[in-house]
């Protein structure tokens, strides 16, 4: 069997970055200690949820690839031998920035990264202000644990990523995400988002026959600008087998560490029974290339 032993940090985070990244250095060592081998982060892990608002001063916050972070992080995936799941704002070039997933090695290398593809724009979540669009594709990272099909957040709703990355042979797929309530809405309308977050993510490991792995963040961040009142983050971070089956998943109000075990060796049992890649009619699906069919 091929079992990867995984964790989940779902952390709150404060406006000083040091301290976050302590409590996410606090935070890997345990599960390292603890077996893990593969440790996932949230989105943004090192900053505040900074697209509540525009502010030409934010892009501050943005480091190279290499850089800071993959270099302490490196150093923390080479020490504790572990494969890193991170999330950064890259900064290419002046006036270039990406929301960049960057895997570190258990070597502590670089073993590849991601561009986030799917860029939002709405109230609250002002990420086309600050991200260019990707331009890597939905190309699965090679590690020594197999292949790591990461997505990030938005790219969540989007079937067409999930299954191009299942399509370039990802083992799993892994989503590290910011996604929140904002605290006027309903009770009933607060359920049906989570629920529908929670619905789409699971879909895509029954669809792909893969084990999917998705990590957000928790706690209440203030909008700066007053325009609303905030982002609850939900929480509620989890990870399915292929056929969506829950294997762990954590609340929406604390901090967590989840440890899971990842069955690899299932994807191969389940896309026999359900052989759904097989069947697919690629000879009819030209269309989905256009933005709408009139």
């Amino acid at each position: 069997m091929r079992i990867i032993k995984t964790a989940l940090i779902q952390q709150s985070n404060s406006p000083t970055i040091e301290t976050n990244l302590q409590k996410l250095d606090h935070s890997i060592r345990q599960a390292a200690s603890q077996g893990a081998q593969l440790i996932v982060l949230q989105e943004l892990h090192n900053s505040l949820y900074f697209c509540q608002t525009e502010d030409t001063q934010i892009f501050d916050l943005a480091e190279t690839i290499p850089g800071p972070s993959t270099h302490r992080f490196g150093q923390l995936a080479a020490e504790l031998k572990v494969v890193i799941v991170t999330s950064l704002f890259e900064k290419r070039a002046p006036g270039l920035y990406h929301n960049t997933a960057v895997v570190l090695e258990a070597d502590g290398s670089i073993a590849g990264k991601y561009r986030k593809m799917h860029i939002p724009d709405d109230p609250a979540y002002y990420e086309k202000f600050y991200f260019t669009p990707g331009d890597l594709g939905f190309q699965p990272i090679q590690t020594s644990l197999g292949k790591l099909g990461v997505l990030v957040c938005w790219d969540q709703w989007y079937p067409e990523a999930a299954r191009l990355m299942a399509l370039s042979g990802a083992d799993l797929l892994i989503y590290p995400t910011a996604i929140g309530w904002e605290s006027t809405d309903s009770s009933d309308e607060k359920k049906r988002q989570k629920d529908a977050w929670i619905i789409s993510q699971r879909g895509h490991a029954v669809a792909n026959g893969l084990p999917v792995i998705a990590v957000n963040r928790v706690g209440y961040e203030p909008d700066p600008s007053g325009a609303t009142n905030g982002i609850q983050f939900w929480g509620n971070s989890f990870a399915t087998g292929p056929q969506g089956e829950f294997l762990t998943q954590a609340g929406n109000e604390n901090e967590e560490i989840l440890i899971v075990d990842i069955d690899l060796e299932r994807s191969e049992s389940v896309r026999r029974i359900w052989p759904f890649l097989r069947d697919r009619r690629i000879d009819a699906y030209n269309n989905i290339v256009k933005r709408f069919i009139d």
